[in-house]
């Protein structure tokens, strides 16, 4: 098969081989996402070399016995069945959760694989990824797509699954003031996650144009340079921008005692200033990944705009060209077709 691999500080689409069963579900690969995280990977970040990706849709293969899914499947999460491979078929279309626990810490066993200390995490730590005609994974981490989503949409599981990551991380109601940073990808899915709590949301961005795909969804959109000028004024605010400038813009906006959410990741290190977080004692808080069946569920009752994210389609042959694009400015969601 075809995939796109990052390999010696190199970049390519190289042949491999198919993955095997072996305990866990083979998917093809219908459609998957570029992120911001494969840009990081390909200049060092994690450490990471194989294939890339993360963000897919795809249909079931094969799938392994009961005996052998059960014997590398973690614990089931909260209102999951014991086991989910009596509920998938092959020819099911599916996407999946990508971190995979070893199945017996105590995080495993609780249903949260997320922080296992020996998990693979796909396309990122030490499992081959979605950037190609098939990839593996156990199938407790594989969930149904409903018939209501549509390919180009359901490819935005993941990364709409850590935009909803952001309710576990922070208390938001519906008196919250809450700042997002960034109009990019992942700050256009905050925002839009964010607003459907009834919660007042402003996004600062540097892109009208992008800006506009969340005021649709009735978010408060603000540039940059006006957005200095509120000073204290938010509860919460959502660094997503991808730049080390937003963690200061942060601080500016939020008031004593306020939430800082960290969203992004980038490789290198970032410089703060210590001294404004300790004297308005101010929360830093990271935020990763998020469960699935919620962003499905947003998904299905069109809660979110994805589609116009969406910046174009290149064949997964053309996975060189197609990273290089998505890097671009101004350029969302390059899709991948396998």
């Amino acid at each position: 098969m075809k995939a796109l691999r990052y390999e010696n500080q190199k970049l390519s689409v190289a042949d491999v081989a198919k993955p095997n069963v072996d305990g866990e579900a083979v998917v093809r690969v219908t459609l998957s996402g570029i992120c911001n995280t494969d840009l990081e990977i390909t200049r060092g970040y994690a450490g990471f070399e194989g294939t890339i990706g993360h963000e897919f849709v795809g249909v079931i293969e094969s799938l392994p016995d009961v005996s052998e899914a059960r014997a590398s499947a973690r614990a089931p999460q909260p209102g999951e069945p014991s086991l989910t491979i009596g509920r998938l078929t092959p020819g099911q279309r599916v996407v999946g959760e990508i971190n995979a626990g070893c199945g017996n810490c105590h995080l495993c066993r609780a249903g949260d694989p997320r922080h296992c200390q020996t998990r693979t995490v796909l396309g990122i730590v030490g499992r081959d990824g979605a950037h190609a005609e098939f990839l593996k994974l156990p199938v407790v981490n594989l969930l149904p797509v409903p018939d209501e989503i549509s390919d180009e949409c359901a490819v935005f599981t993941e990364p709409l699954a850590a935009a909803c990551g952001i309710l576990e991380r922070a208390q938001i109601k519906v008196d919250t003031r809450v700042a997002v940073i960034g109009d990019g990808k992942l700050g256009l899915l905050c925002a839009q996650v964010l607003a459907t709590t009834g919660a007042s949301v402003t996004l600062v961005g540097r892109h009208p144009d992008k800006l506009q795909i969340a005021a649709r969804r009735g978010v408060e959109t603000i540039m940059v340079d006006k957005a200095k000028l509120r000073t204290r004024e938010f509860d919460v605010v959502v660094e997503a921008s991808g730049s080390a400038t937003g963690f200061d813009l942060a601080l500016v906006l939020l008031h004593p005692r306020g939430v800082l959410v960290l969203k992004s990741t980038f490789h290198g290190a970032t410089e703060f200033h210590a001294a404004r977080i300790v004297v308005d004692e101010i929360s830093v808080v990271g935020s990763r990944c998020g469960r699935f069946a919620p962003a499905l569920e947003l998904l299905k009752t069109n809660a979110v705009d994805v589609e116009n994210l969406i910046s174009e389609e290149r064949a997964l042959r053309d996975g060189l060209s197609a990273i290089r694009r998505a890097a671009e400015p101004g350029v969302l969601k390059v899709l991948l077709r396998s």
